[in-house]
């Protein structure tokens, strides 16, 4: 797709954005908070359902595909799902569509966590229906979602070149407010090696690397069957604890500046016994399956230059760039391989071209167009507990306002302040904008952002860079004017 159209799309996007933030203001995810006692209404009944279960990367995705009707007597909009307190601190990525809509991506409904009162260990999530459903009507559901911190490896301590095993607790059932009249539960995995897992009557049904709770007869509102699987997981278990990313707009300099610092765990299984660098080197000839993270891959947009890549001692030289007119893509090792239990902080960074991302609208002002997120692109997957990104805008900038197409539910707050450097007087526009419980199946998601930029603003700064400078040289002159010596006819008075 030409940039041009892409910046199209994302303008019409500005449109129908509800949740754009302004200058100046903080905006918290929007949490209804009503009493421990409240119970939703049984209005609706679960006709069939179909409950995913993925465990095939290092975070757990959870696909509930359901039908459902409404059996009361008034029209209904308001459908829950039930969650632990634990599972709700863990849960993102929430997003609910209609099964049945034709478009390739229809519009998600609204979504968000309902908070209670603390003593409660339920907590719910609300799905907004976009239109009252009427008695006996009924509406397919496909609701997403994502539950970080999920696996506890077993054994939690093995040798540096034994095989890794994760198990999940999960259950049977789905998660369910209501009566669900047929049901059924797929889990899948990563591989076939699947050495344990919780039997249920005659189920589950193996068939390769999925198992098959069901089909199951009806189940009444909150019914719980305890599963736990164990299966074998032979890469890392990438934690990202934080992540904070910058992008850096400069007009004048034609350049957007991209950084990002992670503070980054191996979640898997701890070593039984002290590094082996020896054996680590010699294993690396015949290059088997290891749980152990010994590179990552960042695919940037295509004319990236100048890439850096640091941690806490210094620049690290185990990296590789490649970049042509079909890709750009930045190949990283890290001083040592981690494993489970083991910590690893790290900065990248790289420019781009502003023509890439940032385009200036016809009736005044600009548009900004980036990735939310970017970040390694590894086959087992990477999960974020908590993202900022700071938007830095050229100083000046006012009327800020966005659009991102990660599920709001994630979204925690966003502000506009003042963000100084170099030459600056009044300090650069900066939004930032704060997220929890993100993965990287939303790296190919967008942040648009718009902003006005008077040509007082632009011009502000060349004019403070020409006052100084002709400071400088006035105030040398002067001095340079100013008689030190003394002369014979000032010595001839005395």
């Amino acid at each position: 797709m030409k940039a041009s159209a892409v910046f199209s799309a994302a303008l019409s996007l500005f449109t129908l954005a509800s949740a754009a933030s302004s200058a100046g203001s903080d905006k918290g995810t929007s949490k209804i908070k009503l009493p421990s006692t409240f119970k939703p209404p049984q209005a609706f009944k679960n006709v069939n359902l179909v409950h995913v279960v993925s465990v095939e990367k290092n975070y757990v995705k959870e696909n509930i595909n359901v039908l459902i009707e409404n059996i009361d007597k008034a029209a209904q909009d308001e459908y829950y799902i039930p969650f632990t307190a634990d599972q709700a601190s863990r849960l993102g990525g929430v997003e609910v569509k209609d099964r049945n809509r034709k478009e390739a991506n229809p519009p998600p409904f609204s979504a968000e966590v309902v908070e209670y009162d603390p003593t409660s260990n339920t907590q719910y999530l609300r799905i907004k229906l976009p239109a009252p459903l009427k008695t006996g009507g009924q509406q397919t559901l496909g609701i997403t979602f994502y539950l970080l911190k999920a696996y506890s490896p077993l054994p939690a301590s093995i040798k540096q070149d034994d095989a890794q095993f994760l198990t999940y607790t999960f259950s049977a059932y789905a998660p369910s407010v209501y009566t669900t009249t047929k049901q059924k539960t797929e889990v899948k995995f990563p591989s076939a090696n699947i050495p344990d897992y919780t039997k249920i009557q005659d189920f589950p049904t193996k068939q390769g690397s999925k198992l098959t709770y069901g089909p199951f007869d009806e189940k009444p509102a909150g019914a719980y069957e305890p599963i736990t699987v164990r299966f074998e997981f032979t890469k890392p278990v990438i934690h990202v604890a934080r992540l904070e990313r910058d992008v850096e707009v400069s007009h004048w300099g034609g350049n957007v500046a991209f950084e990002e610092r992670y503070t980054l765990f191996h979640r898997g299984a701890n070593l039984s016994s002290l590094f082996n660098r020896v054996k680590w080197a010699q294993a690396q000839y015949y290059n088997p399956n290891t749980y152990a993270l010994k590179e990552m891959k960042f695919p940037l947009r295509v004319g990236s230059t100048e890439p850096y890549y640091t941690d806490v001692i210094g620049n690290v030289s185990t990296s590789r760039f490649r970049s042509n007119q079909r890709e750009a893509l930045l190949e990283i090792k890290p001083r040592y391989p981690l494993f489970g239990g083991w910590k690893y902080p790290f900065t990248i960074g790289w420019n781009s071209d502003a023509k890439n991302f940032v385009r200036k609208l016809a009736g005044g002002g600009y548009v900004l167009n980036v990735p939310f997120l970017e970040g390694p692109k590894q086959p087992e997957g990477v999960e974020y507990e908590e993202v900022q990104i700071r938007v830095i805008l050229p100083e000046g900038a006012e009327n800020v306002k966005f659009y991102t197409s990660v599920p709001s539910s994630s979204i925690t707050s966003t502000e506009v302040t003042a963000h100084k450097t170099f030459l600056d007087t009044l300090g650069r526009s900066a939004l930032t904008i704060k997220a929890r419980n993100l993965v990287d199946d939303f790296r190919d998601r967008e942040l648009v952002v718009s902003y006005d930029l008077p040509l007082s603003a632009t011009l502000r700064k060349p004019l403070i860079i020409f006052s100084s400078i002709l400071a400088v040289f006035v105030s040398a002159w002067l001095i340079g004017n100013v008689e030190l010596k003394f002369t014979s006819s000032a010595i001839e008075k005395k």
